[in-house]
This record gives structure tokens, sequence and C-alpha cells, in this order.
């Protein structure tokens, strides 16, 4: 029993660092370079490889270049043999978005949802919405991996309560109420987070990275070589708490002079009554009063980034709708925060995120999709 044991786990070992090399290559690869990198012979490698073909994971994709003879066949993982669906959930709009293994986007829908206005009958009409979206684009439910889920606020630990979301109004709402029709694996994560896992995850980096998500709700992630930091009680990543003005500006957590209130994109809104695009149109006419509150949106943000940089010491990627119009302010942002930065000689660590729309929700896929891949 025991050798038999031993011989599916190596099995299972062979077949996985196959996949894993085929997922994460850069390059175009081979029977030949596979048995080579695993160090297996080449029976093995066939007899794996054909159950990872059978099973429709991997497929053959052209043929590598040759100086002569008979070229090789090269080989890539199928990124469409399963997919994820992502719900972001805010306080007036669900967004559902499905990802092909890659976190390629394959599909995309927005629908306005007010969770206060119909809390009691939340569940159902979610599943409802999700159930809509796969009919709408003829998705397979058999190559459904499950649906991951994005929520403005902390969640507990074991994932069953949100404990508090400041732009929505609630306050330990078990998420069963929210999500228990779904009929299908659901995972529940904080939207920074997620989309700060979803950020790493396309930039294919080992690196260390603070990740600042500037939505109407400020938040993030802390991720260290990959691995998220969630701190003691599952908190890291709230930068949108950092003070930046003591006694300053009222904050949806009680507080005074916090991120959030001041780099919110809810901020434009309620000073002059008008949209970040439109904001932005007028920041670019040189209206001088858009441009006097952009002015000081952008020191805060600074401020913030500084308080991570001395506490963290690594790259501070900045993401979120807003973040979308700031490539021409970033220049500004850096020049701020290296005038309150002794250490380093240049900002180059302050950075616009390479992931730039339905952010949020592709994070949330992107939890089974790890999962599956680590699997396999």
């Amino acid at each position: 029993m025991t050798n038999t044991s031993s011989l599916l786990t190596e099995r299972t070992s062979v077949r996985n660092r196959i996949y894993h090399i085929l997922y994460d290559s850069q390059r175009l690869e081979t029977r030949q370079t596979l048995a080579e990198t695993i160090g297996v012979s080449m029976p093995t490698l066939y007899q794996n490889l054909n159950e990872l073909m059978d099973e429709g994971l991997v497929c053959e994709v052209g043929e590598e270049q040759s100086t002569g003879g008979r070229k090789a066949r090269a080989l890539d993982i199928v990124p469409d043999a399963r997919f994820s669906i992502g719900i972001a959930v805010a306080d007036k709009s669900l967004r559902l978005v499905a990802a092909n293994l890659r976190l390629e986007e394959l599909a995309y829908e927005k629908i306005p949802f007010d969770v206060q206005a119909c809390l009691s009958g939340t569940a159902p009409k979610i599943a409802s919405h999700l159930e809509d979206f796969l009919n709408q684009y003829h998705f397979d439910r058999a190559r459904l991996l499950g649906v991951g889920v994005s929520v403005p606020g902390l969640v507990s630990e074991d994932h069953k309560t949100l404990f508090v979301a400041p732009t929505m109004g609630l306050r330990n709402l078990p998420l069963e109420e929210l999500l228990g029709e779904i009929p299908c694996p659901v995972y529940v994560d904080n939207d920074g987070s997620a989309s700060g896992h979803a950020e790493y995850f396309v930039r294919r980096s080992s690196w260390n990275m603070a990740y600042l998500f500037l939505e109407n709700g400020v938040g993030g992630a802390v991720l260290v070589g990959g691995s998220p930091y969630g701190g003691d009680h599952s908190r890291s990543g709230e930068f949108g708490h950092i003070c930046v003005e003591p006694g300053g500006l009222p904050c949806s957590c009680g507080k005074r002079g916090c991120l959030e209130p001041y780099c919110s994109p809810l901020r434009i809104e309620k000073e002059f009554g008008v949209s970040v695009e439109e904001f932005f149109q007028g920041v670019q006419e040189h209206n001088p009063e858009y441009e006097a509150l952009l002015y000081d949106m952008l020191r805060h943000i600074a401020v913030a980034i500084q308080s991570i940089r001395m506490t963290l010491d690594c790259d501070v990627v900045l993401s979120g709708f807003f973040s979308e119009f700031l490539g021409p302010y970033l220049p500004v942002i850096r020049r701020y925060v290296l005038a309150g930065n002794p250490f380093d000689e240049n900002a180059d660590f302050v950075q616009l995120a390479m992931l730039r729309h339905h952010i949020s929700p592709l994070g949330a896929a992107l939890h089974y999709i790890r999962e599956f891949v680590e699997r396999v």
C-alpha cells in the first residue's frame, strides 16, 4: 500500500510540474524541454502529458523553429478549459466578470443593484443575476470552478461574516444572507485584497508590493514574495484609514482625517456634483477649483504613500478606477513623496497598476483559478 501511495504521489507531482511549467513559461515548451527541466524519462513524461491532453487541459500549439530535421511540436495549457466568475458587490451595483485560467476576461456585466434597499432578498437576487449572466454568454457550467466575491469591507477570517462595510452601511452581516443562494463554491474577500492579488498575478513578480486601491472605498493589500500578509486580524492593507490630516475630514469609519475622505472619488461628487470623468475634463480645461482639489488629493495620497514606504520598504502600486486618471499626474505624486522621504533618491517605487479595468471582480475570480492550477 505504501509503495502504491508513493507512486501515485510521484505521478501527481510530475503531472503538476508539467502543468505549472507550461502555465508559467514565457517561451515555447516541447516534450524534450519538459523532460529535461523536470528530470524524468520520456515515457514518464508522455504518460503524464497524455493524461493532461486527454482531459483537455494541455494542447499542441505549433512547431518550434528548427535548424534541420523534424520540428518539435510546442505545447501550452488550454486557457479556456475552465473558467471562474468574479462578482464585485458595491453599494449601488454588481459587477460580474468571467475569466479563463490566465485571468483573461471572457465576459463582463455591470448591473444596478442597491444592497441596502433589498437586503432581505439579496441572496436570491444575486443568484438570479449570476444565472442570467451565465445564460447570456452560454457558459458551460461543467467548466465553472467557482464564484469569487469581493466586498468593500472587512471579512472575518473564516470568510463567513462581513464585519463592516462603511460605504454600504453594513455591519456584522452573515455572508449567507448575501450569497447563500449561489449553487456552487463561493469565496469572499475584501475588494482591495482581491484586486491586489490580481495585480500581483499579472505582474509575474516575486517582489514585495503594497497595493493602494483608490475607489469610493479606499483599501489595499500587502503581498510579501507573492503571499498575502493579512495581519493578526485580517486587517492588513486598510490604507484608507491611515491618518493623513489629524482632525480633518470626517470618514465613513467614524474617525477624522483618514486618507479615504481625502482621495475617494466620492469627494469629487460631494464637492462639485460631477463624475470623475467630468472632473478631470475640467482639470484639463484649467478650472481653478478643480485643479485646487486635485492637487490637494494628490498631496494627501503622497502622505499615505510616504507612511507605507517608511513602514514596508517596498513598491507602492496605485490602482482602482480613480487611478485610471492619474497617469499624467504620477510625476507630481512622486515629487510630493520624494519631498518627504529622507532615504530614496527617486520615487520610481510609486507605480500605476498594470491591470486597469474590472480589477475587483477579476481579483475575486482569481481565487478559484489559483486553486485549480495548484491541484492539477
